[in-house]
């Protein structure tokens, strides 16, 4: 890992895996006592989806997704202020209802900050990562779904 930029976020993890996530993990990795804030998502599989009844999730990814996920957040780092750590994870493979597919978090030193760049790291992890997710309907039916 190259140093950190004076006043850069640090990035604490950027990363695509098959392992459980935990968002009180990722709080825990982004914790710093000059924080004032720090904000989680956590990205769940629910039960439904327009209006159909969703039974699981499997997600798949490209190779070079866990580099683009580090690019990422490296770049939402670079572009943000007031914020003093930051980490996401996307789990891949089977998951099942209620599990968390998307974790994030960031520490910084006003709500503000927190906030927003939570919000902008999850945005540009939907957006550019490429995974994507086939969905199995209750009424025995599939479908795939780009980009997470």
């Amino acid at each position: 890992m190259s140093p950190q930029e004076p006043g850069t976020p640090r990035v604490a993890r950027a990363t695509v895996t098959t392992d459980v996530l935990s968002v009180a993990e990722h709080e825990a990795l982004v914790a710093d006592p000059a924080a004032g804030a720090t904000v989680s998502f956590a990205g769940v599989v629910r039960d439904h989806d327009d209006g159909r009844g969703v039974d699981a999730l499997d997600y798949s990814a490209h190779p070079s997704a866990a580099a683009l996920v580090a690019e990422v957040a490296a770049e939402v780092a670079a572009r943000v202020q007031g914020v003093r750590a930051l980490a996401v994870s996307h789990r891949v493979g089977p998951l099942a209802i209620g599990d968390v597919a998307l974790a994030c978090a960031v520490s910084a030193d006003h709500r503000a900050a927190a906030f927003e760049t939570c919000a902008l790291l999850v945005d540009e992890v939907k957006a550019r990562i490429p995974v994507w997710k086939r969905q199995q309907f209750a009424d025995g039916t599939q479908e795939w779904v780009g980009s997470a």
